[in-house]
This record gives C-alpha cells, structure tokens and sequence, in this order.
C-alpha cells in the first residue's frame, strides 16, 4: 500500500514553540486522526502540508508529490478551521467562481450535498451560521474529485445532528480505496468513529502513529482505593483523592493490582486526558 502523506524529520521553530523532527506517514485509503492538545503543533503542520507555510528542514510529499506541486493540486481539499468566501457570494456564485478551476467538479453532487445540509443556495455567505459555513466548505471540497482532504477540526461549531450527518458523508466519501483524510480533532467520538490510524503529537513531539485499535488496546483505566507505591510507576496520569485513585496504565503492567481495582478498556479521549496529565505532574 502506497502512503498519500509522507513527513520525514520536519522542523519548524516559532518563539516560544518548535516542532521538533517529526515524522509520520498516512497510508493511502486509510482516515486518520490527528490528535493532541492545544498548542501542541496540530495547526503548524496542517498548515505546512497546504503549504501555507515552510519549514525550516524536512520534507513532505502528498500523493506522491512535493508540497505545491502543481500536477497535484486539484486533487487536495484543505479545510481549516474557518472557510473564508466573498461575503456577498451565495453557494451558487461560489460554485461559479470556483468550477471552472477543477476539471473534476460535480455540479449534482454539489446541489445534492447543499440540500443535505440544508443550505440555501441563494443565501449570501455572511448570513450563514458558523457551523453553516463549515457544512458549504464541506460541500464545495467534497464536490470535487479529490483524493485528499486534510481538515482541520471539520465538526467545530456543528450541533450533534449535524456533526454526526458529516461524520457519514466522510465514511462515505472513503469508500473508494484511493481517498485518504487527515483530520485534526478535539473530539474523540469522532476519532472513535471514523479514524483507522491515530497521530498523536504532543509538545511539538510524535508521541504515537499507529493503527487506532492498537493504541487503545493497549492501556486500560484503573480505579481503585489506595494503589500501591510498588504500582505507581506503572501508573500513567495518575489522580489520588480522599475517595480513592485513577489512572492509566498498560495491560501488560496491571499486574499485582489490589483485589479492590477495577480495571476498564480505556478509549482514545482516555489515552490522550490521561497522557496530557501525566506530562503535567511530571
């Protein structure tokens, strides 16, 4: 399986903040989540994958191709956090303005996708809601033919009907094998529905790429009265109160536990809230 993203050692410093040698690949036809806290460095590298800016070293290729490559371009849809259009533009002149530059354009699945969203296509661009912006980026990127969508936090601002109606069009939208999505999130539901690898950066840091399903299966939440010193190494995150403990912790570490704990399968928001705090206390 060919990779549709490719970051061999990128760096980028900003005062305050650098990305420090990252890499990571997304294999072709697989959506992945691209996670972390605030600040951690989610934005700097969607932004140099648009090639909105550079980096200092290192490289990307998408499709096989270096940023900015012409030869490319119509096949990339990039989102990010908020769409900008004309603010006197209606869906209709922005799908004239916009179709003639991609050969690939889809007029009926343009109106198809405007309907779903309930998006009145003679509306001006300014009177739409913040979500309702979102959901006509959303149409206008998923009307052309493209191969990738990197998409920075798609559901903000959506209400949780809408959020899961985007989510479906997504799942949809992979049905062919050669499409690929990158979609940075705060919302680990959306992880847990829809992404079959995770990237988890923290501190400018990789800290996993993997399959979904392996990062989660291997950590479980522990709680419990008193844990043990002799456990507190093995505790990720770890909280203590008058009322008793929590914490993560790897299923192969879980052993000598008191009989009093109770161990559960951790989810994604689980390994990042409990990774996050970890680095905190230490």
């Amino acid at each position: 399986m060919s990779n549709a993203i490719e970051i061999h050692d990128l760096c980028k410093t900003y005062p305050g903040f650098s990305l420090k040698s990252i890499s990571f690949t997304v294999p072709q036809g697989l959506c992945c989540g691209f996670v972390g806290p605030n600040g951690a460095g989610k934005s700097t590298t969607l932004r140099m994958l648009a090639g909105l800016a550079f980096p200092d070293s290192g490289d990307i290729r998408l499709l096989g191709r270096p940023v900015g490559d012409s030869a490319g371009k119509g096949e990339i849809g990039i989102l990010f956090d908020q769409p900008y259009y004309q603010e006197e533009w209606t869906p209709l002149d922005i799908e004239r303005s916009l179709a003639p530059f991609y050969p690939g354009w889809d007029s009926a699945r343009y109106r198809n996708y405007l309907s779903r969203f309930g998006l009145d296509a003679r509306k001006k661009f300014r009177s739409f809601s913040r979500g309702m912006k979102q959901k006509l980026a959303m149409a206008v990127h998923l009307s052309r033919n493209t191969r990738l969508l990197l998409l920075d936090e798609p559901t903000g601002g959506l209400d949780p009907a809408a959020r899961d109606e985007l989510l479906d069009i997504l799942r949809e939208y992979m049905v062919p094998e050669n499409r690929t999505i990158l979609f940075s999130t705060h919302i680990t539901s959306d992880l847990e529905r829809l992404a079959d690898r995770i990237v988890y950066i923290s501190g400018g840091a990789i800290s996993y790429s993997g399959d979904t399903d392996e990062l989660v299966s291997r950590y479980c939440v522990v709680r419990g009265n008193v844990l043990p010193e002799g456990k507190k190494d093995s505790a990720i995150g770890l909280r203590q109160s008058s009322s008793g403990y929590e914490c993560l912790m790897e299923l192969a570490r879980i052993g000598g536990l008191p009989p009093d704990a109770v161990t559960e399968p951790a989810t994604i928001g689980d390994v990042v809230v409990y990774m996050e705090r970890n680095k905190k206390n230490a």
